[in-house]
């Protein structure tokens, strides 16, 4: 049988940043062709990033992008790596236009097939994804063409992302073709378990279509989504023979015995029983030559609470290095959540780019105070102290207020603060510390504690962030490092301390229940007969409903951050904020 070395480069792009993106190809395959490889596989769209939204739209954006993948197989030659066959995700467009009034040709998500410096053929995406955080048939138009090379006398057939993970459509015709291996170049963000689910599907979709699968994936942040990389290759049996890291960039390469391909008549190609046009190139038909061979690696999973810290870390990290943030300050009060939000941004960012504030009032405790000065001991994040007591009792010479307005006026003044600093040692964000939890019932304050440039907890409930803590400490310890945050922090019943002896159980349920409630009501979208029939208490889920309900307008002006779950605010759940339906109240 012949022997194929394939390479799958999942490497950190820039959405927008063409020039960049080309020179990421051409270096990554020059890594491939360092190992040996014959065939490279690049991510989704690489040559433009993922996803780019209404970028895809600007037809002068298309064009450039058109441009740099037939400029980028010359480069390829040019660089003496015309042999190397690769496989580059990018933006094209079809010929004919369509009935938007600019009148300009539809948008397609493509993937060229690069070859002694032309452009061999370029497959477009067949299932375009409409739902959660994806928009694809606001912008392309699929395809129906399945494309098979012949590489090193292998056929390989070339399909994209969610081709995967559709029934029929391209896995069908890959297999009518009788495709040695199928390759997957993808753009899949990332959520919590998916990297379970993934390596079952490319199992499933190996044994249907009776050959070898080799899936790429993107990694990196791009504004709410994380990619976290976790490339994969099946045998026609389904079983998983290499796999790369999670959150990293790498270069998994592995030396794969596969079928030779079939004689193919002239003029065979056509529509199969799967309705798609198979079209066959032929690239090189002689064997590899002579080489030691290269075992495949499989890469250890992160665990549950490890994958979700890293997806955190990488989000803020690329957020700020993508934008030129150079620091980030925040509040922190000692509770649980700014001290998870500072530790993250030290380990994405390093400690000496991340300014602690603290803030008190005339209700802070001396823990709140000595908790945030025990992380910065911990941590080496830079740490002042601005007492808000002076300010407020200015506010309060020429307003004539009490109550939560007197409440909520604490929490804009350390939001004017950290917004001030912010400003005043740019280029820098603030960042907003609040979770996902708080954020669905509208626990927070416009212009106070929901200040900011990005939010890491925003898709964390208030119980998982106690996890991560927990889990952070328990990896520093692992390490032999100091744990960054204190324990104090950890087991301290959470209050937001703007009225004396204030807990969060004064306005809300406990966490716990309070978590299981949203966990249905926001991700799984049950009505309130299924809650109670689940045994809620009728008079606490009306009250949870209501509340959610009710902070859709603090959720439209909140920060973006970082996507861990099934349905995450903004992009994954979009409700009216002008809503009268009211459900069994």
């Amino acid at each position: 049988m012949p022997q194929l070395r394939i390479a799958l480069a999942q490497l950190n792009n820039h959405v927008g940043d063409i020039s960049a993106n080309a020179d990421l190809v051409v270096e990554w395959c020059r890594r491939a062709d360092e190992a040996g490889a014959d065939l490279v596989l690049l991510p989704e769209m690489v040559l433009t990033g993922y996803p780019v939204e209404d970028l895809a739209l600007r037809q002068s954006f298309v064009a450039a992008s058109r441009l740099s993948v037939e400029r980028l197989a010359s480069r390829l030659e040019a660089a003496g790596l015309g042999d190397l066959t690769a496989v580059v995700g990018y933006l094209d467009r079809t010929d004919e236009t369509h009935s938007l009034k600019s009148g300009a040709a539809k948008p397609q998500n493509k993937a060229a097939v690069l070859h002694k410096g032309t452009v061999v053929c370029s497959y477009a995406k067949h299932h375009l994804p409409n739902y959660g955080v994806f928009d694809e048939y606001r912008y392309f138009r699929p395809g129906n063409e399945l494309h098979v090379v012949r590489v090193r006398g292998v056929d390989v057939g070339v399909v994209i992302c969610e081709d995967l993970w559709q029934d029929g459509g391209p896995v069908a015709a890959a297999g009518e073709a009788g495709v040695g291996l199928l390759a997957v170049v993808n753009a899949s963000p990332y959520e919590r378990n998916k990297d379970d689910f993934r390596g079952e599907l490319v199992a499933r979709r190996a044994r249907e279509a009776g050959a070898t699968l080799a899936y790429v994936n993107l990694v990196g942040g791009q504004d709410e989504l994380v990619f976290d990389g976790d490339s994969i290759i099946s045998d026609s049996r389904g079983t998983i023979i290499a796999r790369g890291p999670q959150f990293a960039e790498d270069l998994l390469v592995a030396d794969l015995e596969l079928p030779a391909g079939l004689e193919v008549p002239p003029g065979s190609d056509g529509t199969g029983p799967s309705g798609m046009i198979i079209s066959h190139h032929v690239l090189s038909t002689t064997a590899a030559p002579e080489r030691a061979p290269i075992e495949p690696k499989v890469t250890e999973r992160l665990s549950d609470l490890g994958e979700v810290y890293a997806a955190l870390v990488l989000g803020l990290g690329d957020y700020c290095r993508k934008n030129g943030i150079q620091r980030v300050y925040l509040g922190l009060s000692g509770g649980i959540d700014s001290t998870l939000t500072a530790a993250i941004a030290c380990d994405a960012i390093g400690a000496d780019n991340v300014y602690g504030l603290s803030n008190p009032s005339a209700y802070s405790s001396e823990h709140s105070k000595s908790d945030a000065a025990e992380l910065a001991e911990r941590t080496g994040l830079h740490f002042s102290t601005v007492p808000i007591a002076p300010i407020v009792d200015a506010f309060h010479q020429g307003l004539d207020i009490d109550g939560i307005a007197a409440e909520n006026l604490q929490a804009r003044i350390r939001g004017v603060i950290w917004m001030a600093e912010s400003n005043q040692h740019g280029p820098s964000i603030v960042l907003a510390c609040g979770n996902k939890s708080e954020l669905a019932v509208g626990y927070s304050t416009i212009y106070g504690d929901a200040v900011g440039g990005y939010a890491p907890l925003k898709d964390v409930s208030k119980t998982y962030v106690w996890k991560l803590a927990a889990w952070r400490n328990e990896e520093a310890v692992r390490r032999g490092e100091t744990p960054p945050i204190p324990e104090n922090t950890i087991s301290k019943e959470p209050s937001a301390e703007l009225r004396p002896g204030q807990k969060d159980t004064d306005s809300l349920p406990p966490y716990e229940i309070l978590d299981a409630i949203l966990d249905d009501y926001v991700e799984g979208d049950k009505g309130r007969a299924d809650l109670v029939a689940q045994g809620f208490d009728p008079d606490l889920v009306d009250r949870v409903m209501r509340m959610v309900d009710r902070a859709e307008y603090k959720r439209r002006q909140y920060p973006p951050g970082t996507k861990i779950s099934f349905k995450a605010f903004g992009r994954d759940r979009r409700l009216p904020i002008t809503n009268g339906w009211r459900e069994g109240r």
